[in-house]
């Protein structure tokens, strides 16, 4: 038999670098096989090939942890606003559970069973009603003995603590992230308080994914960082964020840039902006080292690159990769040949192509959140006429 695997805690604990998975949802809504919109995870039961080959692609990049392809895949997330699978959430979780850890058997990684904010705690439901939607997805989690447990993608920390609360009752390792950046959740409570909330529900990773480019990211769990030792208490640090750039977002992040979702392409990291990202990850502090929407593979491979030198290794893909550039030294055009260096790489500043873009846009900003009318939820289509109004109000802002 194969030696066991270190479990999550027992190689953070060590001073591992875990590095952690890209964007699914993204990913896969570009290849054909998630519908944006609901951004729901039903592949993982329609389209197995598809999410079995991404994970390996993440795999064979550097991901030591295979996060189950269960984004947003509780029952009322699954009947929202007219979404009628005809698969219930236990389906796809079991799915996605055998598929993540599938593929985390072909090499050192561990399988991460996730849950994501809910349309119930958006429509002001129960905190009893919320927690037993969580308690259903961990039924299927447990069941299928995931590795560890990640609540992530929680705008506000009042409903991230209710999933900790649940988890911690399995008994298995708890991680938790927000989809927040240096001004806090959507009520306004800060990081630091944020970090020490979840801290003292009993999960033993803090930090944040998706919303904000990587730089905002790590400043939040810096923030993060800050207000759990100041609180005297102790927690592991993860980072998991967007792949684009996003210097104008406001509390709300991505979701309210005009681009959001289909034209953010311009606004993508490279592989040399995502070594930039993985160092300053590192220097902070941070060992769960990850990514969200926009991932792909190469960032993943550019952050195992770039943490090499700490990990003892380089990832199975870099051997089609030269450091730094260097495979562009076989390239047939001399002026091509001189790209094969570290400094060239490091220091270049990519234009969009696009002569009559702005570097930036103006966000949304609607700032409504749990509790305002517009954000109640319903498992009847969007009519007509609730459109119409929603295009009226955004003519005002």
């Amino acid at each position: 038999m194969a030696p066991a695997k270190k479990g999550i805690l027992e190689r953070l604990n060590a001073g591992e670098v875990v590095i952690g998975d890209g964007g699914f949802v993204f990913a896969l809504e570009k290849r054909g096989y998630v519908k944006a919109g609901p951004w729901t995870p039903e592949a993982s039961v329609q389209y197995p090939d598809a999410v079995r080959q991404l994970h390996r692609e993440f795999l064979r990049a550097g991901s030591n942890v295979m996060q189950t392809f269960t984004f947003y895949a509780s029952d009322d997330k699954l009947e929202n606003r007219g979404n009628n699978l005809k698969l219930t959430g236990a389906q796809i979780n079991e799915a996605a559970c055998d598929l993540a850890r599938e593929v985390a058997n072909e090499g050192d990684a561990l399988v991460a069973g996730g849950v994501s904010q809910t349309p119930s705690y958006l429509s002001c439901k129960s905190k009893t009603d919320v927690k037993a939607i969580f308690r259903k997805q961990l039924d299927v989690f447990i069941k299928k003995n995931v590795d560890f447990l990640i609540a992530e993608y929680f705008e506000h920390v009042e409903e991230a603590v209710w999933a900790v609360e649940v988890m911690k009752e399995t008994g298995k390792p708890v991680a938790a992230s927000l989809c927040i950046g240096p001004k806090g959740d959507m009520h306004g409570v800060s990081p630091g308080e944020c970090a020490v909330r979840l801290v003292k529900a009993g999960a033993q990773i803090v930090g944040v994914n998706c919303h904000f480019d990587p730089m905002t990211c790590v400043e939040t769990v810096k923030q993060m960082k800050v207000g759990v030792e100041k609180a005297g208490l102790k927690a592991h640090y993860m980072v998991q964020p967007l792949a684009y750039h996003t210097p104008d977002c406001n509390c709300q992040g991505f979701i309210d840039l005009p681009e959001f979702p289909f034209g953010l392409e311009p606004r993508i990291l490279t592989r040399w902006d995502m070594h930039k990202y993985a160092r300053e990850a590192y220097n902070a502090g941070i060992r769960f080292i990850g990514g969200c929407c926009g991932f792909e593979a190469y960032h993943i491979r550019a952050i195992a690159e770039e943490l090499a030198p700490e990990r003892g290794f380089l990832p199975s893909a870099s051997e089609k990769h030269g450091s730094w550039g260097a495979g562009l030294e076989m390239h047939t055009k001399p002026w091509v040949r001189a790209r094969a260096r570290r400094d060239y790489w490091e220091n270049l500043k990519p234009a969009s192509g696009r002569p009559q873009c702005p570097s930036m846009s103006v966000p949304d900003s609607w700032g409504v959140t749990k509790g305002h009318a517009d954000l109640m939820q319903q498992k009847e289509a969007t009519s007509k006429e609730e459109l119409e109004q929603l295009f009226d109000k955004s003519k005002t802002h």
